[in-house]
């Protein structure tokens, strides 16, 4: 499995145990984020990985902001991209299962390290169950 991750300032310390975990999983990851805690803009750690996603160059995507709200809106210009907010594994779960996101936006300033590496978990290990929400998420995509 390939991982694409994405960070600003905000979610500097929370990138670098997320991708501890990953690489622990034996998953290769690639990391766009910013390694640094001084203010940066978001969107140029979004898109590359928002790009990798939508290209089928990774099977799936994290970004971490301080809201998660930031990077969301910015991965889900991009037609293919289904990227969710999510603070609770349960929220997380239902992303994933009824939506088929293929981006998770954590939000570092309203989560903790332990529930953002559970929501990681969370994400990984659920599959879209398709079937009546196949139908919805098929609608998501409307620009060319």
């Amino acid at each position: 499995m390939k991982i694409a991750i994405g960070n600003d300032h905000a979610g500097t310390e929370y990138k670098s145990v997320i991708v501890e975990y990953l690489k622990s999983e034996g998953i290769e990851v690639t990391n766009y984020g910013t390694n640094e805690n001084s203010s940066v803009d978001y969107p140029d750690f979004v898109h590359p990985v928002a790009k990798d996603v939508d290209a089928n160059k990774v099977n799936l995507g994290i970004l971490i902001c301080g809201s998660g709200n930031g990077v969301a809106m910015t991965a889900n210009k991009y037609k293919n991209i289904r990227a969710g907010l999510c603070w609770t594994k349960e929220i997380t779960e239902l992303t994933r299962k009824h939506n088929d996101a293929n981006i998770v936006c954590i939000p570092a300033r309203f989560t903790s390290q332990a529930q953002a590496l559970e929501i990681v978990k969370t994400f990984l290990r659920t599959e879209f169950e398709g079937g009546r929400h196949l139908n919805r998420v098929n609608k998501i995509a409307m620009c060319i």
